[in-house]
């Protein structure tokens, strides 16, 4: 998600879920044959990887300013969150696209004598990335109070949202893995099976540029919200001292760390001392009432030095 807190606990339960389903995937698609179970195993086993990564650029995120980046490596989460997007395209999407079309093309029919591993390894599968999702929406929700698709476009922690998207696409892709499953048994047709496949690479793919467009415009540089500029506006405004301000600009620099550079013109003749003292209580109001402005710069015009 620095972000730890809740980014870390949601990143925690879904390597787990993911690594036990993930091993219970591999086995019954190695005694079924089916291809929609394969590629939920190889998806299983992505999303682990992900998580792990995803623990790296936390980790990562929080070391200390230094001369090569004076700004500090809050964006490595970003980085990291966008480096997941491209694996979950090119793994996950890629392969079980490959999977689906490879069985479509040259159906194989799947042990009758071992479907029993198909469903059992479904239901628990589900019941255990519904759990992990759960989680991780109770963890993203903390703070995002308006819808989940508009929460997950304003949030600012990649690696929280990032676990939740994967989580609500591993249910989705194991109810996609188990209609295929299902209509081939029924039918006798092992086409299902792969159009499954193909459905779960279409899935892993339109994730996977969700996820890269949301956390490109944090890497870039997105600005704060329309509520901490107003904060930022409404703080400067009671200063009668102040007579302007303009060209407030605002990045963030992590999920819990914003820079705020501003211009601010004062009264004629105000003293060099009171400018100081002025801009030492806007810094130290700002930081109070949201601790996330962590880095601002005011460069102050129109005063008298001392």
């Amino acid at each position: 998600m620095a972000a730890a807190g809740g980014s870390k606990i949601a990143i925690y339960g879904a390597i787990l879920g993911n690594f036990l389903v993930a091993v219970m995937k591999f086995v019954a698609s190695f005694f079924t044959g089916s291809s929609a179970m394969l590629s939920e195993g190889i998806h299983s086993l992505i999303d682990t990887s992900n998580g792990l990564l995803l623990l790296y650029g936390i980790k990562q995120s929080t070391q200390m300013p230094d001369k090569h980046h004076p700004f500090g490596y809050g964006k490595e989460i970003y980085f990291w969150s966008f480096i997941v997007a491209i694996i979950i395209f090119a793994l996950g999407g890629g392969v079980a696209m490959y999977e689906g079309i490879l069985h479509v093309m040259h159906p194989v029919a799947q042990n009758e004598d071992m479907m029993s591993w198909n469903y059992g390894v479904l239901v628990g599968a589900i019941f255990i990335e519904s759990a992990t999702l759960y989680v991780a929406y109770q963890q993203f929700k903390k703070g995002n109070h308006k819808n989940i698709i508009t929460s997950i476009r304003k949030s600012k922690d990649a690696a929280t949202f990032a676990v939740l998207i994967e989580d609500a696409a591993a249910v989705t892709g194991l109810l996609f893995a188990l209609i295929g499953i299902g209509l081939a048994h029924i039918t006798g047709n092992p086409i299902y099976d792969g159009a499954a496949s193909i459905a779960i690479g279409a899935l892993l793919i339109s994730v996977s540029f969700f996820l890269a467009r949301e956390t490109k415009a944090l890497l870039i540089g997105e600005s704060a919200s329309e509520e901490d500029i107003i904060l930022v506006k409404a703080v400067i405004g009671n200063y009668p001292i102040i007579k302007a301000y303009r060209n407030i600009k605002t990045m963030h620099m992590g999920p819990n760390e914003i820079l705020l550079a501003l211009e601010v013109d004062f009264v004629d003749d105000i003293t060099s001392s009171k400018v100081e003292a002025c801009i030492g209580e806007i810094d130290d109001i700002l930081k109070e009432h949201n601790p996330k402005f962590n880095k601002i710069y005011i460069e102050a015009n129109n005063f008298v030095e001392e």
